[in-house]
């Protein structure tokens, strides 16, 4: 098979943790051998004088094309209009993806066109495929359905890719239930589960991962890994901060949030406890998780959260929020807690496990089962049965 994947977020040397699963998923396929993947990654670059931000300056100078993991990655660039041209995204990743991919589809033709989340990558996807003549899949992760399938001026588009889909994934059985409340066709979303790196990802020693990263040995860490952004939630675990006086918190990411939360943390006079990070290597991440003794993360939304699954696979127990994906993962009580998005409820979850820790080799057994040769092989299947090809 010839596979023409398009995904917004892929890492690059300008945003190394922008998509990591994407890369580890789409690195997996490439070693097969059995599908040859073409990634083309559209960069968003918005009009001057927004283009001179440092942000988008890193974006200008990356090549137009490169290898990195055994998988071509094509660059293309799009007109972005931050903060309000999400529903005109689409649009404009056709206008610049389509010519590349018909002039590469004439040269070598591909089977299938795949898009890695359901906007804006499905829509624009959806455009492409048609103009190709060629079956599409597409895969939901969570924001992706949650927040753009029912946005004015999004939601159609949405909706629209996944009736012309040939084949749909899901990251959990919850996104491909809230998939079919939007109308899309239940009997063509397939599950399709994250990977792990358990090479990486695996329990560390507690105290030398802490000491890299500068934390005292005695006392409880909670640990949060995830944009700065109000859906993950990072404020109720600094509410929750104030009801654990001898806790501390690593929060790594960045995002718009930072001020707020700093400011907040400040108010309940727990900043000294509040570790801001900032964006941590996806290789330092193990240490980082293995450091803590809770991860805690209370999303309001998620598919099957890769923070979660990371943590578990380094003996962490997570508290988080009963969404489906958590819902469906953490099923045993010595992998984790819930709780709303309250300090108080956040706070009495985390003492809990405090409490009565459970054994890391319990917690591990939460990711039975998760790889990415395993993911990847899924995918292969997926994309075989959607071609004829299995």
């Amino acid at each position: 098979m010839r596979i023409l994947s398009i995904s917004t977020l892929y890492p690059s040397n300008a945003q190394p943790n922008f998509g990591v699963f994407v890369e580890r998923q789409m690195q997996a396929v490439a070693q097969r051998g059995d599908a040859e993947l073409l990634l083309i990654n559209p960069i968003g670059l918005p009009p001057w004088p927004l283009s001179q931000h440092p942000r988008y300056r890193a974006l200008t100078r990356l090549p137009a094309e490169e290898l990195r993991g055994g998988v071509k990655v094509l660059r293309p660039r799009f007109r972005l209009l931050p903060g309000i041209g999400g529903r005109f995204n689409p649009g404009a990743i056709v206008r610049a993806v389509l010519p590349l991919a018909r002039k590469l589809h004439a040269e070598a033709p591909f089977d299938l066109v795949d898009a890695q989340f359901f906007y804006p990558d499905g829509p624009a996807a959806a455009r492409i495929a048609a103009a190709l003549e060629l079956p599409l899949s597409i895969k939901a992760r969570g924001a992706d359905i949650h927040h753009w399938g029912t946005q004015k001026g999004t939601a159609a588009q949405v909706l629209a890719a996944g009736r012309q889909a040939a084949g749909m994934l899901a990251v959990a059985q919850g996104i491909a239930d809230d998939m079919a409340a939007l109308g899309l066709p239940r009997e063509r979303i397939t599950l399709h589960r994250t990977g792990l790196d358990r090479s990486r990802f695996r329990p560390l020693d507690r105290a030398a991962a802490r000491a890299k990263f500068g934390f005292a040995a005695d006392v409880p860490l909670l640990a949060c890994v995830g944009a700065l952004i109000p859906r993950k939630g990072q404020a109720y675990v600094i509410d929750a901060m104030a009801l654990l006086p001898r806790a501390e918190l690593a929060l790594a990411g960045a995002g718009p949030d930072e001020a707020m939360l700093r400011t907040r943390a400040a108010q309940l006079g727990v900043a000294e406890r509040v570790h801001f990070l900032g964006p941590v290597p996806h290789a330092e991440l193990p240490e980082l998780l293995s450091a803590a003794d809770v991860f805690v993360m209370p999303s309001s939304s998620e598919g099957l959260a890769n923070a979660w699954i990371e943590a578990l696979a380094c003996g962490v127990p997570v508290v988080t929020t009963p969404i489906p994906g958590a819902l469906e993962l953490i099923t045993d009580p010595a992998w984790g807690r819930f709780a709303a998005r309250d300090g108080r409820e956040i706070a009495e979850a985390v003492v809990a496990l405090l409490q009565s820790p459970p054994a890391q080799a319990e917690v591990v057994r939460a990711t039975e089962g998760y790889s990415w040769e395993e993911n990847a092989a899924q995918l292969v299947a997926h994309w075989a049965r959607l071609t004829g090809k299995s």
